[in-house]
């Protein structure tokens, strides 16, 4: 019996009996809180499903129209929350059905709602074994992925599971950490996995048992689970998610590996994505040993990528050859974003830059040179107390830009190389580690509260606004 024929037995007998009996219905549960039905869909909105932790466009963009234009006094109204478990992953939205990766009472969750009133349709889980060797979540950092009808979810202690969307049996099931010998890493298994065509891209990150290369990359099949190729590399795996983009014509994984290691190593791979030959190799990380990698790559075009990390080098832009070799066109210690995506506007990247707060600022920068445009603190008094953005995260809907701060604040900016204007903005809550980017569907705004509010006691959740306009 080969190995993801054991996975699918072993897999089996975890959620296959629970999943079976999920129905096409959802369901009311315990910790859901229905607000409101949302306004109806605007007639000729443009909406986009939202597969993937960084929308549609792995970028944090989305092409939604007709929002809503003006937010009523405390901000969007609620349509459904639900309290949740540990972790920081995305809701993720396809085909009526939203899908969050969770930890729940010593288990990996996978939860599937409907996203407009929050009922489940189904709930598989398994049980795990993680603490943080740093105090933070014990749950997922990786996002659900769903591709085609099924959900693909990559856990803290590196086991991915392939679920049916409709009913959430396994499909197949692979043990990374077995498998590969991957090491636990700073924080867990981190990176969310990518599906393209035929195959689901892993930054695997795994170890040789002699000491030599192992296997840092591998390709599964999206339907059977087979390993189709592996990419060797001593680099490890980093908490950023591999990309899929085409450069120079090519189709091309771009992967930033970048694991626990002494000393510490690691940058961006360019892999052929149909093979898995690693084309370029270009070194991007710290010297620092506690340091990490969490800023997927972004594609300018088809020859210039952006890469970031926030604890020594900053940022650097690439440009690749016909032959797919990189060459820095420069390089900016002032533009070093810790997780967050920027938005890529005309010849500017946006975005919070900065390792820790207070110690951040929103910056615009110059593609053509690399300089800062600007650097706006975002810091304002609210009620006697200075608040900010910090390390916010921003998302993208046809020209509207939103933020959401790492402690609940959210807003709308309008944004050019002149500076960032606040055209509104409301505090949704007060709950640290809002790290996560929220998703946008249908108009419908889903953020993740990641831990225990702290003015009114209000446990984690996943909270909906309605964020359709008329």
């Amino acid at each position: 019996m080969n190995v993801y024929s054991r996975g699918f037995l072993f897999a089996l007998s975890f959620g296959l009996a629970l999943a079976l009996n999920a129905a096409d219905e959802a369901k009311p549960y315990d910790g859901l809180t229905f607000h409101a039905p949302p306004w109806p869909l605007p007639a000729g909105a443009v909406t986009e499903d939202w597969p993937h932790f960084l929308g549609p466009h792995h970028n944090a963009t989305t092409g939604e129209t007709k929002l809503l234009d003006r937010w009523p006094a405390g901000g969007p109204k609620k349509v459904w929350e639900m309290e949740s478990g540990e972790g920081y992953a995305c809701p993720t939205i396809v085909g009526g059905r939203l899908v969050y990766f969770h930890r729940v009472g010593g288990k990996e969750t996978v939860d599937c709602l409907d996203p407009e009133t929050g009922r489940r349709f189904w709930r598989f889980d398994y049980p795990v074994a993680y603490e943080d060797r740093y105090g933070f979540s014990p749950g997922p950092r990786a996002s659900a992925v769903i591709y085609e009808g099924r959900v693909y979810v990559a856990g803290v202690t590196a086991l991915l599971h392939c679920l049916d969307l409709k009913t959430g049996a396994v499909i197949w099931k692979r043990d990374l950490k077995a498998e590969f010998r991957v090491s636990p890493n700073f924080f867990g298994y981190g990176p969310t996995p990518c599906v393209w065509q035929d195959r689901v891209i892993v930054n695997v990150g795994g170890k040789a048992a002699d000491g030599g290369r192992g296997t840092c990359v591998v390709a599964f099949d999206k339907v059977t689970g087979k390993i189709l190729w592996e990419a060797a590399d001593d680099w490890g795996a980093s908490y950023a998610s591999p990309i899929v983009v085409k450069l120079r014509g090519r189709d091309v994984a771009l992967v930033i590996a970048a694991g626990e290691s002494r000393p510490s190593v690691g940058g961006l791979l360019t892999i052929d994505v149909r093979d898995g030959r690693v084309l370029d190799r270009f070194s991007w990380r710290a010297r620092v040993y506690e340091s990490v990698v969490a800023g997927t790559p972004l594609a300018l075009d088809d020859r210039r990528v952006y890469l970031s990390e926030t604890y020594e080098k900053g940022g650097t832009l690439l440009e690749f050859d016909e032959n797919l070799k990189s060459k820095q066109l420069w390089t900016q210690r002032d533009f070093g974003l810790h997780w967050m995506m920027p938005l890529h506007i005309g010849a500017h990247l946006y975005g919070f830059a900065g390792r820790n707060p207070p110690d951040t600022e929103f910056r615009c920068l110059d593609l053509a040179t690399g300089k800062i445009v600007w650097a706006d603190d975002t810091r304002f008094d609210e009620g006697g107390r200075v608040s900010s953005f910090f390390r916010g995260s921003l998302l993208h809907a046809s020209g509207r830009v939103f933020a959401i701060g790492e402690d609940g604040l959210f807003a709308e900016f309008e944004l050019s190389p002149k500076g960032a204007v606040v055209r509104q903005r409301v505090r949704l809550f007060s709950a640290q580690s809002t790290w996560t980017l929220p998703a946008l569907h249908r108009g419908l705004l889903y953020v993740a509260q990641n831990t225990r509010d702290v003015r009114d006691d209000k446990p984690p959740r996943i909270i909906c606004y309605d964020l359709r306009g008329e």
